[in-house]
């Protein structure tokens, strides 16, 4: 296996922010989607809700020129040329620019007629197989779209991420059995490779663009490793591409191991690119939000996002109001579908960076896969760790040398640590050769400055039998994915069993009077770590995963919505990366990439629904999230409660009772989602109605954001028809109204349960219903404070049809004293 190399990864990201003298403007004017007519010589281009945008047509094309004129306009009046730099017009989601101006020229744009709003820009980063088995796709989903060949057809999803490598077998068109014919309705651009004059698309991969715009005025974009291109300089937009679209049963190789065969969600559904993330700074907003736009331009149908805001523009108070969730509004206005990353800061509370009620809020779990390995040593104790590493030979031990004992004596030991093992040549090989190699975990690991992978080169350089890494303190939080090896590896994560091997390698090593070892006697050995131990207390919530309550400012003020909306898979997740991609040294040049982060649970729940798209291509964005959350589980395999992976008091990692902060509405079941029985529909109105019965919500921001007046016939933001109930502050007695709608095709009689913690009284009205295919009722919810707890009370309503459907939406209620 000379030809091999090794890796882990775990993947944190959030929004950063910088300064950068680029500014989102928004713009008095209607957007080509709710123009309704008015300007002279441009009739209306105005969409209605859950419609797409005919971008071909004469009406949108002339009212685009026309507002792009404007802005320009309005720029040359203002600046001398050259003075500022405009980058984009957005027309399509939002009426307004990005431009690179001065402080002074921001200050006289935001003073001018015509100007509604101006935000400096900020940064984002990445929110940084199995599954398909785990999730039931092969069996019970896949079949009924016509195998998986068939599975996700038509449907295109837009990625905004880092890009792609094209030549990953997860994306060949020549994979399929059926070969990919043109698109009835994508629009989309695709560019070719500057380098190979190559095009990036193939037929699977139908679009493929790159916005770099606003990192170019900033002055971050380098062309050597950020890639003027879609080619994926990181490797992050290649995994997520391949979780929710890969081909089905591509063998995931490495170290000449087969670790099992990776599938996307819906293997036959198309992949469009929108890259605006980057290996060395993440992005900004302003070429995110251009990604999105022409992304919803193109015609995708839906679209996986893996960043969300972490630090907010200075001028937005709200959290569902700004350039980046205005756009998104109004891409499900166009009927896109939209999931996105919760975040990565748990466990803690109020941790989220997806907010608004029009976006599906997507939290990570564990699946039932752990890798885990054991080391042996000479005086028989087993010390347990992880490594996906193959054994030592069987029924035999070796010696244990420390990398601080065989130090050469030219190492140059002060310039680095020698112990973290990342460099052969100041390592003594004759001394190391068939031997176990000892290495210390430092903060270099953490902080990237060292590798898993280099210590498994430096071990195999060297000779050595394997290596062991020893972890003799940890920060609480620090969180160790397995490593793929070439050679037999292991990490010892828990400090107590580090020491362990320690004390038992300091005692049996014998030194002179200078410390200078005189014999090593310590013995160990590796077990095999290849193959998963199936787990059946999965899912579980991970800890890394953002949880709620929901907030309506960053002021922290808790929304009367419950975030996250679902569960999905996102750690240790296989998938594809590109081998240009350098952002993570464990996987340098690999094929392949084993990662965990709210990034994987996303691209989870875009592909699965684009398998509900396909089935009911006339569904609604709000439809078809209703469909995934109210057929969701809150029971793990084995038939108990989800459980969330929490600080104890010593913080060390446990497991605790889960709650709708954690999960939502529960983990994703994609064979029910397809035949819910029930839906909660919602529109662009409904949406608008939320916002405006938002306390703190001014309704000229809104009007700002959204071109439209504000409605109050919601009354209250808990009537928003989301399929979960969350009222902050519970007062006495308050009734919500939820409606549904019957999408099965026969008419059906609903029975509906409730139950609730006892602090909070609930009861639900009709205690039954019968709908006709396709006709809708609406029921209400009684919440009362029996008792104030200063705690959330959670529970449920369960709606439970006659022929076999059930749908269950989780509430969550906070009392409060008169």
């Amino acid at each position: 296996m000379d030809h091999i190399r090794c890796k882990v990864v775990v993947f944190f990201a959030l929004f950063v922010t910088i300064s950068a003298e680029i500014y989102i403007v928004t713009m008095e004017g209607d957007p080509i989607i709710s123009y309704k007519g008015g300007v002279n010589g441009f009739e209306a281009t105005a969409v209605e809700s859950d419609e797409k945008i005919d971008t071909s047509s004469e009406l949108v094309t002339s009212y685009a020129r026309h507002l792009e004129k404007k802005h320009d306009m309005l720029l040359g009046m203002l600046f001398e040329e050259g003075s500022y730099k405009k980058l984009y017009s957005y027309k399509h989601l939002i009426n307004g620019f990005a431009a690179h101006l001065s402080p002074a020229q921001a200050e006289v744009l935001s003073r001018t007629p015509g100007v509604k709003h101006l935000s400096r820009d900020w940064k984002v980063k990445k929110l940084t197989t199995h599954t398909p088995q785990f999730l039931g796709l092969p069996t019970d989903v896949w079949p009924t779209g016509g195998g998986y060949d068939r599975a996700g057809e038509d449907i295109v999803i837009g990625f905004v991420d880092s890009g792609i490598f094209p030549h990953h077998p997860s994306f060949a068109s020549h994979h399929t059995a059926v070969p990919y014919g043109p698109h009835p309705s994508y629009k989309g651009k695709c560019e070719d490779d500057p380098r190979t004059k190559f095009s990036f698309c193939n037929g699977k991969i139908i679009g493929a663009q790159h916005f770099a715009e606003a990192a170019k005025a900033a002055g971050a974009f380098n062309p050597d490793v950020d890639f003027a291109s879609p080619m994926d300089g990181d490797g992050h937009g290649s995994h997520t591409a391949a979780i929710a679209a890969g081909n089905n049963g591509i063998p995931v190789r490495m170290h000449g191991y087969e670790f099992g065969k990776a599938s996307g969600m819906a293997p036959r559904a198309r992949i469009a690119v929108y890259k605006a993330l980057y290996r060395l700074f993440g992005g900004f907003v302003s070429d995110v939000v251009a990604a999105i736009d022409m992304a919803v331009h193109d015609g995708v149908d839906i679209l996986s996002l893996s960043v969300g805001p972490n630090s907010p523009p200075a001028t937005t108070k709200t959290t569902f109001l700004n350039p980046f969730d205005a756009t998104l509004l109004g891409a499900v206005k166009a009927g896109v579908f939209v999931a996105q990353a919760a975040g990565n800061g748990g466990p803690f509370p109020k941790t989220l960076v997806s907010y608004s009620p029009w976006i599906t809020t997507v939290a990570a779990a564990i699946d039932d896969r752990r890798y885990k390995n054991h080391l042996t040593l000479g005086n028989g104790k087993m010390l347990a760790g992880i490594g996906l590493s193959p054994s030592t030979r069987p029924h035999r031990s070796y010696k244990m040398v420390s990398a601080n004992d065989v130090l050469l004596d030219s190492s140059g030991g002060n310039k680095y640590n020698p112990s973290d093992c990342q460099k052969p040549e100041v390592l003594n090989k004759k001394l190391v050769q068939g031997n176990i190699l000892l290495c210390g975990y430092s903060f270099n690991f953490v902080a990237g400055s060292a590798s898993i992978k280099k210590v498994a080169e430096t071990a195999k350089h060297l000779g050595a039998a394997g290596f062991v890494l020893v972890v003799e303190n940890v920060s609480p939080g620090t969180k160790f994915d397995p490593v793929p090896s070439c050679i037999p590896g292991i990490l010892i994560t828990d400090v107590p069993k580090s020491m362990d091997l320690i004390d038992y390698y300091n005692v049996t090593t014998s030194r002179d009077w200078m410390g200078r070892v005189k014999d090593f006697k310590a013995e160990g050995s590796i077990g095999d770590g290849l193959e998963p131990i199936l787990h059946k207390s999965a899912p579980e919530v991970a800890l890394f995963s953002a949880r709620g309550p929901n907030t309506k400012d960053f002021s922290f003020q808790d929304a009367d919505l419950l975030k996250p909306d679902i569960l999905a898979p996102g750690s240790l997740i296989w998938s594809a990366w590109s081998e240009n991609g350098t952002d993570e040294a464990n996987y340098v040049g690999e094929g392949f990439a084993l990662i965990s982060g709210t990034s994987m649970a996303a691209p989870h729940i875009a592909g699965i629904a684009a398998l509900v798209k396909q089935k009911h291509p006339q569904w609604s964005p709000a439809a078809i999230k209703s469909a995934l959350m109210t057929t969701s589980t809150v029971m793990d395999r084995a038939g108990r409660p989800l459980q969330a992976q929490q600080y104890s008091e010593t913080e060390t990692v446990t497991l605790v009772k889960a709650t709708p902060f954690d999960y939502g509405s529960g983990h994703v079941s994609p064979s029910s989602a397809l035949d819910p029985g029930l839906i909660f529909d919602a529109g662009y109105e409904d949406y608008l109605g939320f916002l405006c019965t938002t306390p703190g919500i001014d309704a000229h921001e809104i009007r700002n954001f959204t071109n439209t007046p504000c409605n109050y016939k919601m009354k209250l933001p808990s009537n928003f028809n989301s399929p979960s109930i969350a009222i902050s502050h519970l007062v006495g007695t308050q009734t919500v109204t939820r409606r549904v709608t019957n999408v099965a095709e026969e008419e059906e009689t609903y029975t509906i349960t409730s139950r609730m913690e006892p602090s909070i009284a609930i009861e639900v009205s009709p205690p039954a219903m019968t709908l006709r295919a396709g006709a809708s009722r609406s029921f209400t919810v009684t919440l009362t404070v029996r008792s104030v707890t200063g705690v959330y009370s959670f529970g449920e309503v369960t709606l439970k049809g006659s022929r076999g459907h059930k749908v269950s939406i989780p509430v969550v209620a906070l009392g409060h004293k008169r």
